[in-house]
C-alpha cells in the first residue's frame, strides 16, 4: 500500500502532465479561439443594440368618437400653406365645404396672405380692404378724349415716350369694366387739365378682346379686368408692375396719379407700392403671386378647402387663368411639438405631410382643376413608460391627385378630404433590463460550450487522421 508521501508525489506527477495537456498550444486550437472571441464580441455588441432599440406593436382599431360628447372636440384643424405664383392675393380666396355642399363650412379660421413677386419671393403681407367703393358716372365725358389706345404694336413706343403709363386692361364684356369705362375717361381728362402739355404721365386703354392687343394681354398675365397697371419708362422689360386697386372714383384716381406725378418731379421717393394717404392702406401692390397660409377648424366629416380667384369688383379670364401651385405644407390636427417629431417612427412622421413640397404646373392657356383626394388617418403612438412623455396624436394621410382640363370649369385648387373611423395605435416598448441579462449569460454560456465542442471534433478528427497516416491506412 502507498505511502502517503507516495500519493502526493503521483498526485503531483499528474497534475503536471494535465496542465502540460490543457496548455498545449495548436494552431487549430488558436484560431477556434481567435473565432470564438470575435464570435462572443460580435454578439454582445449586437445583444446591446437589440437592448437599446424600441420594438414596436401596432393594431388597428375603430374610433369610436367617444370625445364627441363635447362640442370643442368634435372639430378638427387643418393647417395649411400654398403658393400661387400666378394668383394675386388681391384675388385668393379660401373656402371651406362640408360633404352637403355648404360653403363657409369653418368653424373658424385664421388666414394669412403675402404677396410674391416672379420669382417667389415675399414682398410683404396682404391686407384685406373694405369693400371697393365705385363711382356710378353714366354722363358721357365732353370734349376730346385724353385717354391713349394702345396696342401691341405701339406698346413698346408709347411706353419710352413718357416716364409714367398708366394702364387700364379691359373687356368690353366685362360689367366692372363698364362702369369704369367714363369714370377712366373723365379721371383722364382731369389729369390732363391740370397738368397741360405734360406727357410725361398719361392714362391709358387696352382692350383685350382686340385682336391687335390679345398678345399684349397674355404677356402681362391679364386674367383679371379690370386691371390697372403702372408702367415706367426706367423699369427693366421684365419687371413686376405695380396694380392700382384702390377706390374707383374719378377723385380717388386722379390723386393717385398726381402721388405718382410728384415721383416723376422728385418730389416724393420713388416707390412701387403707394400709400398716398400714409392710413396703412395702399392704394396699389406689385405682387403678381400669393403665398396663403392658415388653419382652418372644421366638423369631423368629410367636405373640402376650396383656393381660387374671388373678387367682388372684377370679372375673370378663366381661360388663362392660372393656378399652379406648390403645397409647402399640408397637415390635420394640432401642430405638433419638437419632441414628438424626434420619437415619432418614421412612416408615421412622412404620412403627417404627404404632400408637402410638391408642385402642380398647369399648362397654359387651359383651364385646370387640381383635385387632392385626402384620406386622413388617426395615429396615437405610445412611448415607454421610462419616458415620462404621454401618448403623440398625430393624423397621417395618403392622397392622390386629378387633373381636371375643362373650359366649363372654374380654375381652382381643391382639397377634399375624409377622416377614417379608425385608429392606427402603435406601442414601443424596450427590452427589460433581465431579459438583457439573462440573453447575455446565454451567449457567453452558449459560444464557450459550442466552440468546446467544435474544437473537441475537430481535434478528435486530426488525432484521428494522424493515427491512420502512422499505420499506413491513408493510401
Amino acid at each position: 500500500m502507498p505511502t502517503l508521501a507516495q500519493m502526493a508525489l503521483s498526485w503531483r506527477k499528474i497534475k503536471h502532465d494535465l496542465n502540460a495537456e490543457l496548455t498545449e498550444g495548436t494552431i487549430t486550437g488558436s484560431i477556434i479561439s481567435i473565432v470564438t472571441g470575435v464570435l462572443m464580441v460580435y454578439l454582445i455588441i449586437a445583444q446591446i443594440f437589440a437592448w437599446r432599440a424600441l420594438n414596436s406593436e401596432t393594431s388597428v382599431v375603430l374610433d369610436h368618437y367617444s370625445h364627441m360628447k363635447t362640442g370643442k372636440d368634435n372639430l378638427l384643424q387643418i393647417n395649411f400653406n400654398f403658393t400661387f405664383n400666378h394668383l394675386s392675393c388681391e384675388y385668393a380666396s379660401v373656402d371651406a365645404a362640408n360633404f352637403m355642399g355648404t360653403h363657409d363650412a369653418g368653424i373658424s379660421s385664421r388666414v394669412t396672405k403675402v404677396h410674391l413677386d416672379k420669382n417667389g419671393r415675399q414682398l410683404g403681407m396682404h391686407k384685406e380692404r373694405k369693400d371697393m367703393k365705385h363711382t356710378v358716372d353714366e354722363t358721357p365725358h365732353e370734349g376730346e378724349s385724353k385717354l391713349v389706345t394702345i396696342t401691341a404694336g405701339d406698346f413698346d413706343k408709347n411706353r419710352f415716350e413718357h416716364e409714367i403709363m398708366v394702364v387700364n386692361f379691359y373687356t368690353p364684356w366685362c360689367h366692372w369694366c363698364q362702369k369704369l369705362e367714363p369714370v377712366w375717361e373723365k379721371s383722364a381728362q382731369k389729369f390732363a387739365q391740370a397738368h397741360p402739355d405734360d406727357s410725361r404721365l398719361v392714362l391709358a386703354k387696352v382692350d383685350c378682346t382686340s385682336d391687335k392687343a390679345e398678345s399684349l394681354c397674355t404677356k402681362y398675365h391679364i386674367d383679371a379686368f379690370p386691371s390697372i397697371m403702372v408702367f415706367r419708362k426706367d423699369d427693366p422689360l421684365d419687371k413686376d408692375h405695380e396694380k392700382y386697386h384702390g377706390e374707383r372714383s374719378i377723385d380717388a384716381i386722379v390723386s393717385w396719379a398726381e402721388h405718382l406725378m410728384k415721383q416723376v418731379n422728385l418730389q416724393a421717393p420713388k416707390s412701387r407700392v403707394v400709400d398716398k394717404e400714409q392710413d396703412g392702406e395702399k392704394e396699389s401692390h406689385n405682387g403678381v403671386g400669393c403665398m396663403v397660409a392658415g388653419m382652418l377648424q372644421v366638423q369631423r366629416a368629410p367636405g373640402s378647402i376650396i383656393l381660387q380667384a374671388v373678387s367682388a369688383g372684377h370679372e375673370f379670364n378663366w381661360a388663362t387663368m392660372d393656378v399652379s401651385h406648390t403645397v409647402n405644407h399640408l397637415s390635420f390636427g394640432p401642430f405638433l411639438s419638437e419632441t414628438a417629431w424626434v420619437v415619432m417612427p418614421p412612416d408615421i412622421a412622412q404620412a403627417v405631410g404627404s404632400l408637402d413640397d410638391k408642385k402642380f404646373v398647369s399648362e397654359e392657356r387651359t383651364p385646370t382643376v387640381w383635385e387632392h383626394y385626402v384620406k386622413v388617418v388617426k395615429n396615437v403612438v405610445e412611448l415607454p413608460r421610462s419616458w415620462g412623455i404621454a401618448p403623440v396624436e398625430a393624423h397621417g394621410y395618403v392622397v392622390h391627385t386629378n387633373k381636371v382640363q375643362r373650359y366649363a370649369e372654374v380654375p381652382t385648387a381643391r382639397i377634399n378630404y375624409d377622416i377614417l373611423p379608425i385608429i392606427v395605435h402603435v406601442k414601443t416598448s424596450r427590452e427589460s433590463n433581465y431579459h438583457f441579462l439573462t440573453k447575455l449569460c446565454a451567449i457567453v454560456g452558449g459560444v464557450f460550450t459550442v466552440s468546446g465542442i467544435f474544437a473537441a471534433m475537430v481535434e478528435g478528427g486530426i488525432a484521428s487522421l494522424t493515427h491512420k497516416e502512422s499505420i499506413g491506412k491513408l493510401g
